[in-house]
């Protein structure tokens, strides 16, 4: 019983972190992409 009870309160803790580490990298995509975004517009600024 006391097994079950572990598994049961553990199992939260892992998704838990799995989709914190799912939505740290998400947001370092994102954080790339505006990166890039930001470069053409400067560069496009450039040649104007």
């Amino acid at each position: 019983m006391k097994k079950l009870i572990t598994i049961l309160l553990l199992v939260p803790c892992l998704f838990t972190l799995a989709g914190c580490e799912t939505i740290a990298g998400a947001g370092k995509d994102v954080a790339t992409a505006g990166k890039a975004i930001e470069k053409e517009a400067k560069d496009t600024k450039k040649k104007m």
